[in-house]
């Protein structure tokens, strides 16, 4: 795991940072990320969650099982990586639906902010790439 990333455990743990009924900027929460990677659970909605993710670079082969993911690029480039060879790149104000139990990838194309949605706490399984050796479950 790169050092700057969170392990399977912290990112499925992470809580909202604002309650209901706040008004957030989006914009300003992404302008204060310094770091290459900074991914935080912003709101909770009922059963799900939304993310903030600003982040440069590639994050791990994973999938989430029982959680649907939905990526919505808000600035930048993302480029997504499938399981099964495929690949999608979305551009500012596009999205895509990662469903449950697909294993997948992302990358960024210089800087990129997405928002997320999934369940809250929702399991997320680190994988080895896709045609090595079998998943990593969490220990």
């Amino acid at each position: 795991m790169k050092p700057d990333h969170p392990s399977a455990e912290a990112y499925s743990a992470q809580t909202a940072i604002y309650p209901a009924m706040t008004v957030v900027d989006l914009r300003s929460e992404a302008a204060l990320v310094t770091e290459p990677y900074k991914n935080q659970v912003l709101f909770d909605i009922n059963d799900g969650c939304m993310r903030l993710s600003v982040f440069e670079g590639e994050y791990r082969w994973h999938c989430h099982p029982a959680s649907d993911e939905l990526f919505l690029v808000v600035g930048g480039k993302l480029e997504i990586e499938f399981g099964d060879g495929r690949q999608v790149s979305l551009a500012e104000w596009q999205g895509i639906v990662v469903p449950a139990g697909m294993v997948h990838r992302t990358r960024a194309v210089g800087r990129t902010v997405n928002v997320t949605f999934e369940k809250q706490n929702a399991e997320t399984v680190f994988v080895d790439p896709p045609g090595t050796a079998s998943p990593q479950r969490p220990a």
